[in-house]
């Protein structure tokens, strides 16, 4: 059996090597040159981390990531604490698995090295799919140079824009969520003593918020900070913006934030959309994956962290099925609901994050701190249902 996977991400690269794990071959179709990542980190919590231990990354993973001592949220002007729940050992004991930062290159650098371990598996570079065909027995992705590539199924991880997605569905209808998200990697050593603390920190503000985390062993200081604003609507990875901008976003805040800020190299901003939850993921033989399913606003961390769980409940599911439509169907069924509340409560964080009014404030950061220093593993329950969530043991 071999499946045709569009798109060499996170998502993509991962599918492949969960499949090549069951059993199938692969082919992997990109784009791009090369396979590669633009320069910004992101969070593998325990969910994901599942995956990457069944798939045996986990020590290539630890290598060039680094460990979260806890989670803190803290008010983005003052820096005043408001709660701080531990990760560490303490993730292992209760989620099963560790809580990594990574940066996106190196993750999809350690994904490449062990798809190229497979002999079953191939990369198909500057490979520019424009849609797919399918019959009974087989399925194929249509390259813009007029030729083919067949398999017994096809899956669109090809991302927010994906062309698999919009042939099956038709064009989807984002709203501008009225937010803008200005990203950066910084040197630890260029930082001083306004360097973040080596935890997955959250800042609340009136309007904005930013989250900041350490990569690469701790050597890189990764910072996403957002902000309502709407003069800026490019839904784009790799548009870059002006410092003083960013700057005048966030003139007054702690110089945790301001720092990053003005000793980033490049600053990159995207306009941040939203869309709703798709009402279905398959098409015979042609399933979505990742982004293309389910484009998350990065307010819970979890947008690769669900194409992770969805690449091994994938795989599993066609390992389980001697059909593969079925296999299809029970991957939706059982993905579908999990990431439509995992948008849900993404979504959600924005509210809470942005209180400008101070009732609101007091409702939502009053309890946090006075939670936080009588209860402090209340927020870790609160997590359980994300963190929690073991698809390898699930489809044993």
């Amino acid at each position: 059996m071999k499946a045709v996977i569009v798109g060499g991400g996170i998502g993509g690269l991962t599918a492949a090597l969960a499949l090549s794990h069951f059993g199938w071959d692969v082919e992997v179709l990109e784009q791009a040159p090369e396979l590669g990542e633009i320069g910004a980190g992101l969070q593998i919590s325990p969910n994901a981390m599942n995956v990457f231990e069944a798939l045996d990354l986990s020590r290539a993973l630890d290598e060039v990531a680094f460990r979260p001592e806890a989670i803190e949220i803290r008010m983005g002007m003052s820096g005043m604490d408001l709660l701080r729940m531990p990760l560490g050992e303490r993730a292992i004991q209760r989620w099963g698995a560790p809580y990594l930062h990574i940066h996106r290159a190196d993750l999809v650098a350690v994904l490449k090295q062990a798809l190229s371990k497979q002999a079953s598996a191939s990369v198909q570079l500057g490979a520019n799919v424009t849609g797919y065909k399918q019959s009974g027995q087989h399925a194929e992705a249509v390259l813009s140079d007029g030729r083919s590539v067949q398999g017994d199924l096809v899956i669109g991880a090809d991302g927010i824009h994906s062309v698999i997605r919009e042939q099956m569905l038709g064009p989807d209808a984002p709203t501008f969520t009225g937010n803008v998200a200005w990203r950066a990697v910084v040197p630890i050593e260029k930082l001083g003593p306004h360097a973040p603390n080596p935890v997955a920190g959250a800042w609340m503000g009136r309007g904005k918020h930013a989250v900041t985390y350490l990569l690469r062993r701790g050597d890189l200081a990764n910072l996403v900070a957002v902000v309502e604003r709407g003069d800026w609507t490019s839904e784009s990875w790799s548009a870059e913006g002006s410092k003083e901008d960013a700057l005048r976003d966030f003139t007054g805040w702690h110089p945790t934030i301001t720092t990053l800020l003005e000793q980033s190299e490049t600053l990159y901003r995207w306009a941040l959309y939203d869309r709703p939850p798709l009402k279905r993921w398959t098409d015979g033989r042609v399933a979505l994956l990742g982004d293309a399913a389910h484009p998350m606003l990065p307010f819970m961390a979890q947008g690769a962290a669900m194409a992770i769980e969805d690449a091994w409940v994938l795989a599993a599911n066609l390992d389980r099925y001697e059909s593969v439509s079925a296999g299809l169907e029970t991957y939706q069924a059982e993905r579908l609901p999990r990431a439509t509340r995992i948008q849900a409560r993404s979504r959600a964080n924005a509210r809470t994050f942005h209180q400008r009014g101070p009732a609101g404030r007091l409702i939502n950061y009053g309890p946090m701190w006075i939670g936080g220093r009588t209860f402090p593993s209340l927020g870790l329950a609160r997590l359980d249902p994300v963190y929690g969530h073991d698809v390898v043991k699930l489809s044993r």
